[in-house]
C-alpha cells in the first residue's frame, strides 16, 4: 500500500510540475515587461496631469475652481482604457481582426464629420463633440490603418515584394493622412505615416520601395510646411528659435528653460514654475518640459527608459509571434507608440519642430489614452500566444485571389483530413492490445479486398 502511495505521489509531481510550467508560460517575460512599463507610465501620468493642470486651473478660474478636474478624467478614462486592454488582451485578437474593415469604415466616417462639424479649438477641428463625450477621430484612425495593414498583409505576404502589391494599403493610408492633414494636424499625420512604415518594414517591404515612398512622402510633407505659413513659422522657429522668442520661438525656447531650470533630480513635484505661466497646454504636448523641470534629468531618463523596456517587449512580441498576423500587428502597435513618444520628446528637447503630438500613456487625452490601451491589450493578447485566423472582408482586395486561397485551405484542409482518417484506419486494423484476439489472414484480405 505504502509503494502504491508513493508511485501515485510521484505521478502527481510531475503533473503538479507541468501544470505550474504551463501556467508560467502562459505570462512571458514580454507580456509581464510590456504590463509594468504600461502601469509605471500611467501612473506618473496621473501624478504630471495633475501637477501640470492644478495650478493653471486655479490661476484661470480662482479658487472656487476644481484643480482636480484633469485629474479625475484621466482616472475614468484611465480605468475604462485598462478594461479594454484586459478583455482585448484575453479575447479580442480574433473579434478585433474580423471587425478590421468595420473599424476602418468608422475611423473614415469620423475623419469625414470632423471636418464639417468638428469643435474647433487654437485653429484646428480635431474633435467631434464637446465636454464629457469630445472624440477625436485620429486616435482612432491610426490604431485602424495598423489593423488594416496586419490584415492584408499577412493575409497575401507577396503582396510586400512589390509596389502594384502595397498599392491598396498606401492609397488608404493616403487617404486617412490627407483627411487629418486637413484638419489641420500634420504631427498626427505624420505620427500614421511612420506607423505605417514600420510595419511595412515588418511585413518585408524591399528597401527600394521603401525609400521611393520615403521620398514621395519628405517632398510632400516639405511642401505642406512651406505653404501653410504657421507651419513654416515653426520651422524657422526650430532651425533659429532665438530670431522670434516672443513669437514663433517662445514655445520651444520656454520649454528648454524648463529642461534647464531641473537641473538633475528636479525642482520637485508641484514646484514647477514654467507650467503656470509660460508653457502653453502643459499638460498636454508639452508635459514632458514639465516632467523635465519637475523630476530633472532623472524624470526624463526614467520615461525613456520605460518606452525603451515598452518598445523592447513589444518587438520581441512580435519576433516570437505565432503567426504573421500577430508578428504585423505587435511590431506595427509598438512603433506606432514609440513613434508619438519620440516626436514628442524630440520636440520638446529642441530636437525636432514641435508638431502637437501627445506622450502616450502620460499627456492628458482621453482619446489617445483609449486608443493607446487598446492598442496594448492587443500586443499582449500576441504576447500570450494568441492568434488569429484570416477574416471575410477585406478592403480594396482582390476578391478572386481571396477565393482562391480560401478554395485552397479548404482542399488541403480536406486532404489532411483524408489523411488523418485513413492514419488512424490503419492503426485501429493494424495493431492489437494485449486482450485483443489476434485476425484470420483471409478475414484480414476480404477486408482489405472490399476496402
Amino acid at each position: 500500500m505504502s509503494a502504491r502511495a508513493a508511485t501515485i505521489g510521484r505521478a502527481r509531481r510531475p503533473a503538479a510540475a507541468a501544470k505550474k510550467k504551463k501556467r508560467a508560460a502562459a505570462l512571458p517575460l514580454e507580456y509581464n515587461m510590456m504590463l509594468t512599463a504600461t502601469l509605471c507610465l500611467l501612473a506618473l501620468g496621473a501624478v504630471m496631469v495633475f501637477s501640470a493642470s492644478s495650478t493653471t486651473r486655479v490661476l484661470s478660474n480662482g479658487g472656487l475652481s476644481d484643480s482636480a478636474f484633469y485629474l479625475k478624467r484621466t482616472l475614468m478614462f484611465g480605468t475604462v482604457g485598462l478594461l479594454v486592454m484586459h478583455l482585448t488582451s484575453r479575447q479580442g485578437l480574433g473579434f478585433v481582426r474580423r471587425m478590421t474593415p468595420a473599424i476602418l469604415a468608422v475611423s473614415f466616417f469620423l475623419l469625414a464629420v470632423v471636418l464639417v462639424a468638428g469643435t474647433t479649438v487654437n485653429g484646428s477641428s480635431r474633435w467631434i463633440g464637446s465636454g464629457f463625450l469630445q472624440i477625436q477621430p485620429s486616435e482612432l484612425a491610426k490604431v485602424a490603418l495598423v489593423l488594416y495593414g496586419a490584415d492584408l498583409l499577412a493575409g497575401k505576404p507577396k503582396r510586400a515584394r512589390s509596389l502594384e502589391g502595397l498599392m491598396p494599403f498606401l492609397l488608404v493610408v493616403g487617404m486617412a493622412a490627407m483627411l487629418v492633414v486637413l484638419e489641420p494636424d500634420l504631427g498626427t499625420a505624420l505620427v500614421i505615416t511612420f506607423a505605417s512604415s514600420a510595419t511595412l518594414v515588418a511585413a518585408g517591404a524591399r528597401m527600394r520601395d521603401l525609400a521611393l515612398i520615403a521620398l514621395v512622402l519628405g517632398s510632400l510633407a516639405l511642401l505642406l510646411t512651406l505653404v501653410e505659413p504657421y507651419r513654416m513659422a515653426r520651422l524657422t522657429g526650430f532651425l533659429n528659435p532665438g530670431a522670434d522668442a516672443a513669437g514663433a520661438g517662445f514655445q520651444a525656447a520656454q520649454a528648454k528653460i524648463a529642461l534647464g531650470s531641473g537641473g538633475i533630480f528636479g525642482v520637485g513635484i508641484g514646484d514647477g514654475v514654467q507650467k503656470a505661466f509660460y508653457l502653453p497646454e502643459a499638460h498636454t504636448d508639452m508635459i514632458s518640459a514639465v516632467i523635465g523641470e519637475e523630476l530633472g534629468l532623472i524624470g526624463i531618463v526614467g520615461v525613456v527608459g520605460l518606452f525603451a523596456v515598452f518598445g523592447y517587449a513589444g518587438l520581441q512580441t512580435a519576433k516570437k509571434a505565432r503567426d504573421n498576423y500577430g508578428k504585423l500587428l505587435a511590431a506595427g502597435l509598438t512603433s506606432l507608440i514609440l513613434v508619438q513618444a519620440t516626436i514628442n520628446l524630440f520636440a520638446v528637447m529642441g530636437m525636432a519642430p514641435l508638431t502637437g503630438v501627445p506622450l502616450p500613456f502620460v499627456s492628458y487625452g482621453n482619446s489617445s489614452l483609449l486608443a493607446t490601451l487598446f492598442a496594448v491589450g492587443l500586443i499582449l493578447n500576441v504576447a500570450r500566444g494568441g492568434t488569429a485566423s484570416a477574416g471575410r472582408l477585406r478592403v480594396v482586395q482582390g476578391g478572386s485571389a481571396r477565393q482562391g486561397g480560401s478554395a485552397k485551405a479548404r482542399a488541403s484542409a480536406r486532404s489532411g483530413r483524408s489523411r488523418a482518417s485513413g492514419a488512424r484506419s490503419r492503426k485501429s486494423g493494424g495493431g492489437g492490445g494485449r486482450n485483443s484476439r489476434p485476425r484470420r489472414a483471409g478475414h484480414g484480405r476480404g477486408r482489405r479486398a472490399s476496402g
